[in-house]
């Protein structure tokens, strides 16, 4: 006795409606992951050109800031004695804490500034200016459990775990580089004048930080392009995928071709309607036929009201022979007419030559006859 078995060959096809996505994502498909806020975008990146420009800025502006800082330090100092002479309550404790705040504000503000308008420029060179507040929108299933242990377990952050333990592990080896060599001054600090010192520990800083900072511009550029070539992958489709969106956006195909059809068959009825009216048909003799009518009252010049090749040329010929229209065989001028005049337009100056003596034939033969 056979047995059978039944196997649903959908769960072997990768994940996805219409099996393994090989197709290239669709402009369409592009711009709506764009709305959704889903880009290629590297935050490693964004972050390693802040940290740089924040350390070169303070390497550039060192002096500068140092000034600043005495300065400010100065002007606390110089109040002290003033308040000394007077009460010493909560209101004079807020005067000096605001004062001592806003020289930090003047000294850090066009410093961090300048950091942020990096980072924001360098997000806007990696995606463009089109902001959305869609990826703002609550999204319930991002609280789910069950999904929110994939992406803990995820390859992803799997590589997001191997990129912070391989900067932290840089970031000890480049401190340790750097300090080896000075252990014995940082030890001696307290021997060595007070400025001597902060320019000292200032400048060692500095150097440690655009250190850290161009490796991590290395990680942010390779993470640029494994996020670019991630994106590609995850927007890819599947044939099946594309069909349907075309189907949205253009419509069935076949729907279209059946209206295609309808008002083919429409175009063609009323050709056949208005064939009886002809002047004369001309012919390839067997494959184009052309029906041509001339009203001097209602057109410049002769009009095509009927054409067609094949059967619809027999038809027209069978048509123009019942409706007793002369039909005039000239290949040449059958075939300029058919290929190069709409239905129910005028014929083009350079033919008119051409079909006025075939008219004048046509017109002769009919005077003959009456």
């Amino acid at each position: 006795m056979e047995k059978y078995l039944k196997y649903n060959l959908q769960f072997f096809a990768k994940e996805g409606p219409g099996g393994e996505k090989t197709e290239e994502a669709t402009t369409k498909k592009l711009n709506d992951a764009r709305e959704e806020g889903q880009v290629a975008r590297s935050t490693e990146l964004i972050t390693a050109t802040s940290l740089a420009t924040l350390f070169i800025i303070l390497r550039i502006f060192t002096g500068f800031i140092g000034t600043k800082f005495l300065e400010s330090f100065r002007i606390i100092y110089y109040k002290i004695p003033d308040l000394a002479k007077t009460e010493f309550n909560v209101a004079t404790a807020r005067t000096l804490f605001f004062d001592i705040l806003l020289q930090i504000i003047i000294i850090s503000v066009p410093v961090f500034l300048s950091t942020i308008i990096v980072a924001i420029l360098v997000n806007i060179l990696q995606v463009k200016w089109k902001p959305t507040t869609k990826p703002l929108k609550p999204k319930f299933d991002k609280i789910d459990p069950l999904k929110g242990f994939k992406r803990i377990i995820s390859m992803e952050k799997l590589l997001d775990l191997s990129k912070s333990v391989i900067k932290v592990g840089f970031m000890f080896y480049v401190v340790y580089d750097a300090l080896k060599d000075e252990w014995a001054t940082l030890i001696n600090l307290y021997d060595i004048p007070l400025n001597q010192a902060i320019e000292l520990i200032g400048s060692m800083t500095i150097d440690l930080g655009l250190k850290i900072s161009m490796f991590f511009l290395i990680i942010g550029f390779a993470d640029l392009f494994y996020q670019k070539m991630k994106f590609k992958k995850d927007m890819k489709m599947s044939k099946q995928e594309v069909k349907d969106e075309f189907k949205q956006s253009e419509g069935d195909p076949q729907i279209k071709s059946r209206i295609k059809s309808k008002m083919r068959e429409a175009s063609q009825r009323r050709m056949m309607q208005a064939l009886p009216q002809a002047d004369v048909v001309i012919t390839n003799p067997t494959h184009l036929a052309v029906a041509i009518k001339y009203d001097k009252d209602s057109n410049s010049a002769p009009i095509v009201i009927a054409k067609g090749a094949d059967y619809m040329a027999l038809k027209i010929k069978e048509i123009a022979r019942e409706n007793q229209i002369e039909i005039v065989e000239n290949k040449p001028l059958a075939r300029m007419l058919y290929y190069n005049v709409d239905l129910d337009s005028e014929i083009p100056n350079e033919l008119y030559q051409m079909v006025a003596e075939v008219l004048a034939y046509v017109y002769g033969l009919k005077n003959k006859m009456s």
